[in-house]
């Protein structure tokens, strides 16, 4: 069971991290009367076994976005779970079949007690939002462990002004994240970072899963969300970046794709 780090984060709330396919997670979110909220069922198998060992009750699928990885255990879950809420952000709905409801921007989704807020995110997609619930946010492949998503929908600019609206949160912030890349992204900030101390004792302490982490974290480590900082725009430079935050995002996003 993957509930390890912030399997608890208070005690109206219980996140269950589920692994799917190589290095995805889904996370069961899991009120105090035992009503269950499945962020990205990438699967459906691992989800039903882990709702069983939780003695949960499927109510709803909050998916980050349309990617097959994120949404694949969705027809299954639904067949076999019926009157479950399917939610997806607005952008993304006309890509994800079995849908019932669509979120945009500063919308709220209920579950039992809890209540969840959505954050619109284009970048890795047109219309990725995060789940913010009880100080913990469902990042999917807008914000990894020291990393980001790539840009297959949409431009640096709109990757860089998510991420900033992430960046934003409390820094106590729990980030459960949509895959395991966080050694091979400690990596990365190390190279565009190199005196960065925070990275690497990071770097040196990680266990995995090493989902989740926090908002402080990235702002101390994660070389996308410090665009502003002279050794990161120093790297970008070379690179043939100008000195404006957008610029400097979008030379170490390219130079990440190829490392």
């Amino acid at each position: 069971m993957l509930a390890g780090r912030g399997s608890r984060y208070n005690a109206a709330m219980r996140i269950v991290a589920v692994p799917c396919l190589r290095d995805n997670f889904a996370y069961l979110v899991i009120d105090d009367g035992g009503q269950c909220a499945v962020v990205d069922p990438g699967e459906a198998a691992p989800v039903e076994t882990a709702l069983a060992r939780e003695r949960a009750k499927l109510a709803a699928v909050w998916a980050t976005h349309h990617h097959g990885d994120h949404v694949g255990g969705v027809a299954e879950l639904t067949a076999r779970h019926p009157g479950i809420e399917v939610v997806i952000g607005a952008i993304d709905a006309a890509r994800t079949p079995g849908h019932t409801r669509t979120v945009d921007d500063g919308d709220e989704i209920a579950l039992g007690g809890l209540r969840a807020r959505c954050l619109h995110n284009p970048g890795h997609t047109l219309g990725a939002v995060t789940y913010v619930v009880e100080g913990c946010a469902f990042t999917g492949d807008t914000l990894f462990g020291a990393g980001c998503g790539r840009l297959f929908e949409g431009d640096a600019a709109m990757m860089h002004a998510s991420l900033q609206k992430l960046a934003a949160l409390p820094a106590d912030t729990k980030v459960y994240f949509g895959h395991e890349y966080t050694a091979a992204n400690l990596r990365f900030a190390a190279a565009v970072e190199p005196d960065n101390a925070a990275a690497l004792a990071r770097a040196r302490a990680l266990t995995t899963p090493s989902t989740p982490s926090t908002i402080a974290d990235e702002r101390a480590t994660n070389p996308f969300l410090r665009s502003a900082e002279p050794a990161v725009i120093a790297a970008a430079q070379h690179r043939g970046a100008a000195g404006d935050p957008v610029s400097v995002f979008a030379a170490i996003r390219r130079w990440k794709d190829s490392f």
